[in-house]
């Protein structure tokens, strides 16, 4: 069944807009704090798209997501109160307790880790907020973590370039089912944690 080739199509479609870039800032942004889309899916094919702009597209997503990460503390730092009913009854709540638990360990290096890593970067920012890490802190883990990130996922599909695109192209159907069979089986491994 192809499911995933139609979507790859629109989404390089959309890549090559003249406003994709307004619209990856504010996913970048919007995903920090309270959306659950990461960016990566609009900045691989923006970079594929584009492979002359990766860097400025690396620096944009990286600049957004820790201006969201800022609002997501905020959120944190006054709302808590008002946020923490919702979150204990949403599919964060573990992801939130984990945070916490990890900045009483960690500090600096949970934001990092939640920064580079696919683990909900939003829930962290609400809780370092919440917990009242130093900002300086939070700040650099925020950059240096999600601009290793993006810069390494924009930097990766304009090395791949042309050659990158069309084996997507080819493979994007199987790759996506993959992915889809991989998050079952996580989620159903994790169920029985």
């Amino acid at each position: 069944m192809k499911l995933f080739s139609p979507l790859y199509r629109r989404a390089m479609v959309w890549s090559r807009h003249p406003h994709a870039p307004w619209y990856l800032g504010g996913l970048s942004f919007a995903e920090s704090s309270f959306f659950p889309v990461p960016p990566d899916v609009m900045l691989a094919p923006m970079a594929l798209a584009n492979p002359p702009r990766w860097w400025f597209l690396a620096l944009l997503t990286t600049l957004a997501s820790v201006a969201g990460g800022l609002f997501g503390y905020l959120i944190g730092y006054f709302a808590i109160d008002a946020i923490l009913p919702w979150l204990q009854e949403s599919r964060y709540w573990p992801a939130y307790e984990t945070a916490v638990a990890w900045f009483g360990k960690w500090g600096f290096w949970a934001i990092f880790v939640a920064g580079f890593s696919p683990i909900p970067y939003k829930v962290f920012t609400i809780a370092a907020g919440a917990l009242s890490m130093a900002l300086l802190p939070f700040t650099l883990a925020s950059l240096i973590g999600r601009g290793l990130r993006f810069f390494l996922v924009a930097g990766l599909m304009a090395w791949g370039g042309a050659r990158m695109e069309d084996a997507l192209h080819r493979y994007i159907d199987r790759l996506g089912w993959a992915t889809v069979a991989i998050v079952v089986l996580g989620g159903l491994w994790y169920g029985m944690q």
